[in-house]
């Protein structure tokens, strides 16, 4: 198993809801509780480089992820520039993950053609080496990761990439990333926690969360290939489905799980601490009780 420069631990979290001030606060906790990386999406709100370029000038070691950055969102030589300019403002503390996203956000929301996932991403990580930059060049470069789920995706992600971050999946699949990627390069699987021990509840909670990824095929397809069949999919998701998906319950249960990630080759494991209230964000209290420093 590689060696990861991201920590074992770290928080994935939509940070939209939040001032800068906020996400300032929690970038600089995590720094202090041992978090190696904070991750910072994409979908419609605020640009993630702009985010990342906040955190990384109000932090000193913390490593900041893009989780995942839309390769439709900008052209190859954009995208080489910003992880240029970032890795030069931060000391290569930037983590550059990239994503073919989804048909229904790119053809949809975007208004662009949705190309074959693994022929689009090949070459655009082909152009983004080949770019012209001539701003200064960075002390170091931090690693590239791609949001892989699927066989041919994770391969891609083991040549041209430096790993892999599964989000919406089990130890099972972060098992089968590991293998196909090798042992040398970086699996860094996202997990939902929940800590919420009635079972009833929790799986309310949770469904709440899992609604919108239960409604776009790359997640269930890549479900399919582990075990799921499309009647757990129904009604919000099966309670097999849901416990698989979200780790709820004490925190020596949330534990075990991210130990299986562990055990199964992550070595890293990107906590997504989600609120009881149900709403997007973080749920501070959690990423206090996780802390590798805690």
């Amino acid at each position: 198993m590689a060696n990861s420069e991201l920590g074992k631990l770290g928080i994935w979290s939509w940070l939209d809801s939040n001032t800068y001030e906020e996400v300032t606060d929690l970038a600089q906790a995590m720094e202090q509780m041992g978090y190696g990386t904070l991750w910072i999406p994409e979908a419609v709100g605020r640009d993630p480089f702009v985010s990342v370029a906040h955190v990384v000038a109000n932090t000193t070691t913390l490593k900041v992820a893009t989780g995942i950055a839309n390769i439709y969102a900008r052209d190859a030589m954009a995208m080489n520039a910003a992880r240029q300019a970032l890795d030069e403002m931060s000391g290569g503390r930037l983590v550059l993950g990239l994503g073919v996203s989804h048909g229904e956000m790119v053809s949809g929301l975007r208004q662009h053609e949705y190309g074959k996932p693994l022929s689009t991403m090949r070459a655009y990580l082909e152009r983004m080496a080949g770019s012209f930059y001539a701003g200064p060049q960075p002390g170091k470069t931090g690693i590239l990761l791609l949001a892989a789920l699927r066989e041919k995706m994770l391969g891609l992600s083991g040549e041209m990439a430096d790993g892999a971050h599964p989000y919406f999946t089990t130890p099972e699949h972060t098992a089968r990333a590991r293998e196909i990627i090798g042992p040398d390069k970086s699996v860094a699987p996202e997990q939902m926690i929940l800590r919420v021990t009635d079972a009833s509840e929790a799986r309310r909670i949770a469904r709440s969360y899992m609604a919108t990824y239960l409604a776009l095929p790359n997640y269930c397809n890549n479900l399919l290939t582990l075990g799921f069949t499309e009647a757990d999919f129904a009604d919000g998701g099966s309670d097999r489905l849901v416990d698989a998906i979200v780790a709820w319950g004490s925190d020596q249960d949330i534990m075990d799980r991210i130990e299986a990630h562990w055990s199964a080759g992550a070595d890293h494991v990107a906590l997504q601490c989600l609120r009881q209230d149900g709403q997007q964000g973080f749920d501070m209290e959690t990423v206090k009780v996780f802390a590798p420093n805690g």
